[in-house]
Parts: C-alpha cells; structure tokens; sequence
C-alpha cells in the first residue's frame, strides 16, 4: 500500500512538472510596456485655401477702348500707379462741353441776377406790375438752378476723364492681363482688367466642423478667448514642405453655414519672402497640447464594434480592457484618457492577434 501511494506521487508531481513545461513552451513572447504618465503635443491639419491681404479685381468705371498698357503682368505695383488709359478723346469733349455749358449759365444768372433787381427797384416806383417781378425772382432761381446743374455736369465729365487711368487702388503683385491694347472694355466686363493681391500677409481660410467649434468654446471659455489662446498655427505647402513662419488664427465665424454644417477660420502669415502667393493652398496644422497624460502606441490597441480595447498582461495572461482616446492624435499614438492607470502593463505590438487568457513571456 505505501508502494502504491508513493508511485501515484510521483505520477502526480511528474504530469504536474510536464503541464508546467508545456504552458512555458506553449506561452508566447511579446513586447510590453510600462504605462506612464507624459507630455504630447498633436498636430491636425485642415485643408485650406490662400489669399493675400487684400486681393482686388480692377475693371473700368467707363467704356471705351484699351489705348496704353502701363504695366507688365506679374509687376509689383504700388497704391495709385496707372496701369491702364483708356481713349480719353471723348471724356476730354465732354469735360469741355460741361465747363462750356458753367460759363454760360453763369452768364445767364448774371443777366438774371440784373434784371431781378431792376424790377425791385421799379415795382417800388410802381412802373412795373407785381407779376412783371415775381416772373424775373423765378427767372433768378431758374438761372440758379441751371449753373448748379451745369456745375454737376462738369464734376461728371471731370470724374468720368480721371476715369480713363485706371489706377491700382492696393500695394500688390499684379495677375496676368486677359486684354490687349485695342480691346473695348466695359463696367460691366466679365473678367476684371487685371487684379491685384496684397500679399505681404497671407490669409489661409480653412473650415471645422461644428462639434469641433463646441470643443474649442468649451476649452476655452468662448471663440474670442479661444483666439487669444490658441498656440502659433503652422502652415504645410502645397509640395508638402513646412512654411518658415508660424502664422495665428485670428478669425472665427460666429455661424455654421448651414447646407456643409461647417464654420469658416482664418489664419494669418507674415510672407517676407513673397513665397505665398494669392489662390494657392495648403494645409493649416493646429497643435493640441496634453500635459501628464498617458500615451500609448497605436499597435497596443484593437478594435471591437467601435470600441477601442487593450491587453493588460495580468498575473502573466493577457485580459482585455476597454479604453476611451483623446479624438485628436498623431498617426502612431492615442492619448488614453479612460481605461488605463500608470503602473499597468499592456502589450505594446500585435495585440490584434492576440486571445483572452494567452500566456504571456514580457520583453519590455
């Protein structure tokens, strides 16, 4: 009987020691992470379209025919330079005919004027009926009223000759130039004469949506507080370089249009190398910063029906735990904000492939 008992002892510690063995075979290797408490800044980016300072379409206030060109497309050009004449033969006839037509009804004023106080003065010696006066008062205020009409007509023809040199009304870098000397040209043209942009700041306007506008007046108290808050704005060009000078946001709209359910902003960039041009884009990238928070590595997350979920290697088995991230991150980490404590460990890589209950081997 104690043979008995003793073989079935062994028997016993010997499958025991093999389970054991296979368990550790069995068990797999992956790395771990320590979770921990850091700083991050997260970087978004929103599509956006530039625009100079000021950005003006210069058409003509008069028609007539294009007679000189005074600029060359692409120019620099300066507040009131003339960059285009256009055929001032006939506003120069007409101005003179206006200041023709001021003499003469000054004259007629005049010659009013005279025979008004004649009548005055002989209706007193009673030679001339009170009719023969009343007819030359009315005479008078005519005369008045054709001079001050005549007047009007030569400010017209003056404003409509200055007209002809179209001026640049902006300091700016000029577009190309649709018409040529020769061209009849209109107020009411389709395309402008030329335009011109201002861009010795840039504006980049782009748009976020309106749970993104809630978040931004519920951080920081309200959208003008939120401009006076928010950090520095980085611009990505086109060719997907970094521009050199950080710009700010410094307008928000008060409305969300209604058909995109977005709301417009504006960043501005100082542009001292002119390398900014009017009707280019980019991209504006808003950084978030995030103090002592816990980061980990997308590769540590899986999801499960919209939920995103961990594995915390517990007692040296892998448990699931759900978690709740930050929206915002940077392509590779989340900043976990419910779900994770520091201390924990979870697995840091392929946890998409991992099961409940695996054995885990630690590599940190």
């Amino acid at each position: 009987m104690k043979h008995f008992v003793i073989i079935a002892i062994c028997l016993s510690l010997f499958v025991s020691c093999k389970n054991q063995q296979q368990q550790e075979e069995t068990a797999a290797t992956y790395k771990t992470l320590t979770v921990a408490l850091s700083d991050r800044m997260m970087k978004s980016g929103y599509s956006a379209k530039i625009r100079g300072r000021q950005y003006v379409e210069i058409r003509p206030q008069v028609s007539g025919i294009i007679t000189e060109i005074r600029m060359n497309e692409g120019d620099v050009v300066r507040k009131g330079q003339t960059l285009f004449i256009i055929d001032q033969v006939p506003y120069k006839a007409a101005l003179e005919t206006a200041m023709a037509n001021v003499k003469s009804a000054e004259a007629k004023l005049a010659t009013a004027h005279l025979t008004a106080e004649s009548k005055e003065a002989l209706f007193k010696e009673n030679v001339v009926s009170e009719f023969d006066l009343q007819t030359a008062r009315n005479d008078l205020a005519e005369a008045k009223a054709a001079l001050a009409q005549a007047k009007a007509q030569e400010t017209n023809a003056r404003n409509d000759l200055s007209y002809t040199e179209v001026k640049s009304p902006v300091d700016g870098v000029a577009s190309m130039i649709p018409y040529r000397v020769g061209a009849l040209v209109s107020s009411n043209i389709e395309e402008p004469l030329v335009t011109v942009a201002d861009d010795k700041e840039i504006y980049a306007y782009f748009s976020l949506d309106e749970n993104q506008i809630l978040d931004l007046m519920q951080q920081y108290g309200s959208l003008q507080q939120a401009m006076e808050q928010m950090p520095e704005v980085e611009l990505m060009l086109s060719n997907g370089k970094t521009y050199a000078h950080t710009g700010r946001i410094d307008a928000i709209s008060g409305t969300i249009n209604e058909s995109t359910g977005v709301a417009s902003l504006r960043a501005v960039f100082s542009n001292p190398e002119q390398l900014l041009r009017n009707g280019g884009s980019g991209t504006v990238v808003i950084p978030t910063v995030r103090k002592s928070c816990i980061v980990i590595p997308q590769a540590a997350t899986y999801e499960l029906q919209n939920r995103v979920f961990v594995y915390k290697v517990v007692d040296g088995k892998a448990q699931s735990a759900p978690i709740t991230v930050f929206k915002l991150n940077n392509g590779t980490e989340y900043i976990v904000e419910s779900g994770l404590e520091p201390g924990d460990v979870i697995i840091a890589e392929g946890a998409g492939l991992v099961r409940e209950g695996t054995v885990i081997k630690t590599q940190e």
